[in-house]
């Protein structure tokens, strides 16, 4: 599996890595919960017939600057600066977990800026009949198997690689909780409900069968939400980031959505 590219932009200051590889039509990608340490199969997967650019957000592996943004507004101009920075504008977007929240934002208040939209169970709702789980209020050990139904698959994804700073690398892994925390602790509640009217953009919404975080009830209330409705795809054997536990499948739902 070769590397991508990697070159940076400039976000308030801050520099956030931004990550690209294949050739085709540009398609974009914001990551999970805890963002992404290392390249992973769903991106190679859509190399195979797209040009996949991720661009990292503020505090999240191969990114700073998160500590400086103090309101939901903060993080929305950081994020649709960043997309537009890496290329971005007018360009398939794919999101999962917090990262498919923005995808979100962006479709709604931005909606020249996108072409089509994909979301892997985001964050940014709130039922009170049918909460979501507060992952930050989990221990530790837990986490990789809310995140995944393979908990190894997370554990490897944050796994030190050889070579890396051995300081600096949990500290970065930290950051990305911290920065989650940030824009969604503690109810994942962003009012984004409100917005989700405004999404033009043909959406699929896609949820792993076996989700721990994310109620696959929350699926069909953004998909009611959103004008003309969205196609909504459940994933056997995945978790939360099903993009994690099943590359292929997720992958190739995505991009029979984007044509």
């Amino acid at each position: 599996m070769s590397e991508p590219t990697t070159t940076t932009v400039d976000v308030n200051g801050h520099a956030c890595r931004v990550w690209t590889k294949g050739s085709g039509p540009k398609i974009g990608f914001l990551a999970g919960f805890g963002g992404l340490p290392r390249w992973i199969p769903f991106l190679d997967r859509l190399a195979e017939s797209r040009t996949v650019i991720a661009p990292s957000m503020p505090g999240f592996p191969g990114a700073t600057g998160h500590n400086i943004l103090d309101t939901h507004l903060d993080w929305l101009v950081a994020v649709k600066g960043l997309l537009g920075q890496a290329g971005l504008d007018g360009a398939d977007l794919v999101g999962s977990s917090v990262g498919a929240s923005f995808v979100a934002e962006v479709a709604a208040l931005w909606p020249q800026s996108v072409r089509r939209i994909a979301m892997i169970a985001p964050f940014g709702l709130f039922d009170e009949k049918d909460p979501a789980t507060d992952i930050w209020a989990q221990r530790g050990d837990d986490v990789p198997g809310l995140l995944c139904a393979n908990p190894q698959i997370y554990k490897d994804l944050k796994a030190m690689p050889p070579g890396a700073n051995s300081v600096e690398w949990p500290i970065e892994q930290t950051r990305a909780s911290e920065a989650a925390a940030r824009i969604f602790w503690p109810l994942q509640n962003t009012k984004l409900e409100r917005r989700l009217p405004l999404i033009t953009a043909p959406t699929l919404l896609i949820w792993g069968e076996g989700d721990r975080v994310i109620p696959r009830t929350y699926a069909d209330k953004i998909a009611k939400a959103i004008p003309g409705g969205a196609k909504i795809t459940t994933v056997a054997g995945a978790g939360h980031l099903a993009e994690l536990d099943q590359p292929d499948a997720v992958a190739k739902a995505v991009l029979a959505h984007v044509g």
